[in-house]
């Protein structure tokens, strides 16, 4: 008889990601990032081509197909300027080394003392757990559990199907660092919520710009905040159109109840989806890396240096 397994409520997996996902996204606002990623030859008058070279470059020199797969929001158009044009400025290996230093800087400038204190190098291990656990075939954890990430060995990683970031994340080695293994962990988890709602996405049948004008539909951000990820107004109401075909949104674009519906079943079954990590976890050890992370998240948030309103729709839905 199988050992009953304590599940984590998917309210618990909802608040993780809102914890974590500051932390992650710090790579492409802080100056710090900006900085590193000028060295490496990027034009930084704008975020989009440190963006996309930081985020892509765990897939390798990956082209625009792929890139606009794994991302999905993004227009094919706008991919299409960054890359492959993203590796022929540095290859991937160095952008992956840049974006360590960068997330170095920019952790030491927000955080100070604190990188160095038990309490973050207990969070990164309890968070490089979790993120073990997200590439795990088998769901659990794989390698003995550690005190503490600088005594964590380095686990051999599956390559989840399904999951092309998360996957690709969780193939690089971990940084000795307790503040770099938490950011790397934030990623890989991040990554693996982000792969799930793609899935999502699918079976609810909404393609790329689908899925955008659907969230806008329902309130998560005004649409103008949409138009960062490269879509033609053409493209956009063509997109509303075959929406109000479908019932799901109104002839100005807000969401019927049918509509509210799907994109509330999408966000419970990427929940349900993102659940794995922070049930192998376990509840105590999950509510204990919450507590942990409430003041490296208050940093990050009242730092100034994150949008207020974003495309995920964070505190909205």
């Amino acid at each position: 008889m199988e050992d009953a397994v304590e599940t984590v409520e998917t309210g618990r997996v909802r608040q993780m990601w809102h914890l974590l996902e500051p932390l992650h996204a710090l790579l492409y606002y802080a100056p710090e990032a900006f900085h590193e990623a000028a060295a490496l030859g990027y034009d930084t008058s704008e975020r989009w081509p440190a963006y996309f070279a930081w985020r892509a470059a765990p897939l390798g020199a990956a082209d625009v197909d792929r890139v606009a797969s794994a991302f999905y929001s993004f227009s094919p158009a706008m991919v299409a300027r960054y890359v492959p044009a993203a590796w022929e400025t540095a290859e991937p290996a160095e952008v992956l080394a840049g974006r360590l230093r960068a997330v170095d800087r920019t952790y030491r400038a927000l955080f100070g003392d604190l990188v160095d204190r038990p309490e973050f190098a207990e969070a990164a291990a309890l968070a490089r757990r979790a993120a073990d656990a997200a590439v795990s075939p088998d769901g659990v954890t794989s390698g003995p559990v550690a005190s503490d990430a600088a005594e964590a060995p380095g686990p051999v990683r599956s390559r989840p199907a399904g999951r092309p970031l998360a996957a690709a994340n969780a193939g690089l080695p971990w940084p000795e660092a307790p503040h770099l293994a938490l950011w790397q962990a934030a990623t890989i988890l991040r990554e693996h919520r982000g792969d799930g709602h793609v899935a999502a996405l699918a079976a609810a049948s909404l393609d790329p710009v689908e899925a955008l004008v659907s969230f806008a539909a329902v309130g998560a951000a005004p649409e103008p905040v949409f138009a960062s990820r490269g879509w033609s107004a053409a493209e956009w109401t063509a997109a509303r159109e075959r929406l109000g075909a479908r019932g799901l949104v109104d002839p100005e674009g807000v969401a019927t109840d049918a509509g509210r519906a799907l994109r509330a079943g999408v966000e419970r079954r990427t929940d349900e989806l993102a659940a794995a990590p922070w049930t192998a976890l376990g509840p105590d050890a999950t509510a204990r890396l919450a507590d942990l992370l409430g003041g490296p998240w208050l940093a990050a948030i009242g730092s100034g240096l994150l949008p207020a309103e974003n495309t995920l729709g964070i505190g909205k839905v």
